[in-house]
């Protein structure tokens, strides 16, 4: 199992990434951007997050996620809805202070995504059936009860299927995959004794302390 994570995929974070990382403007991507977190990233049923020692700067990211259902390898668009029956959200932990280093550097920033339960998941899955159009969810983080990141997918700069579309051109997606869609602009950072939660379509689905 693999996790697969977009990366600007809403505009209006794409804007606020120069404050974010390291002060440089960003273009709209022409393609999807993704890189992959290994299975040890996982982070499961609410359990709590344990801010890691090796950083100072320990940032959220609200995404919508689903869940791979069949076997898929170069998978046009217009299929890609068959390869994911349930949506879920996630929380893509970065240590945006390592990935500033690692940038800056002109080096892969895995270090500061890929570490041990980076990708926090929600213990529940919805059905596609009980959704409304997947490119029209809404959902939001909130910190100690404070909002702080609202998303809707319909503002995504490339739809779910077009994801699934372009990533199975390179990698094979395989029953149990997770793609982490992209994050809405909001990204901030969490500390000792913080509280998160989220919600998709008012379900709470997220609910997990910072530790």
């Amino acid at each position: 199992m693999k996790i697969i994570c977009i990366g600007m995929n809403y505009a209006e974070h794409v804007k606020e990434l120069p404050s974010v990382w390291d002060g440089k403007e960003r273009p709209i991507p022409r393609e999807p951007v993704f890189f992959i977190k290994p299975d040890t990233a996982l982070l499961r049923n609410n359990d709590p997050f344990y801010i890691p020692d090796f950083s100072e700067d320990l940032q959220y990211e609200c995404e919508v996620v689903v869940r791979i259902n069949r076997l898929c390898k170069r998978i046009e668009e217009r299929f890609a809805h068959r390869c994911y029956e349930e949506v879920g959200l996630g929380i893509d932990f970065t240590a945006r202070d390592l990935q500033r280093k690692c940038k800056a550097a002109g080096l892969p920033w895995e270090i500061a995504k890929g570490f041990d339960y980076s990708a926090a998941i929600s213990p529940t899955f919805i059905p596609k059936s009980e959704l409304p159009d997947i490119q029209s969810l809404h959902f939001s983080m909130e910190l100690n009860g404070e909002r702080k990141q609202t998303g809707f997918t319909g503002d995504m700069i490339f739809s779910i299927d077009q994801i699934i579309a372009y990533v199975s051109r390179f990698v094979t997606l395989r029953i149990g995959d997770l793609i982490f869609t992209g994050t809405p602009v909001g990204v901030g950072q969490v500390h000792i004794g913080d509280r998160l939660t989220a919600q998709l379509e008012g379900r709470t689905l997220l609910d997990f302390d910072i530790k």
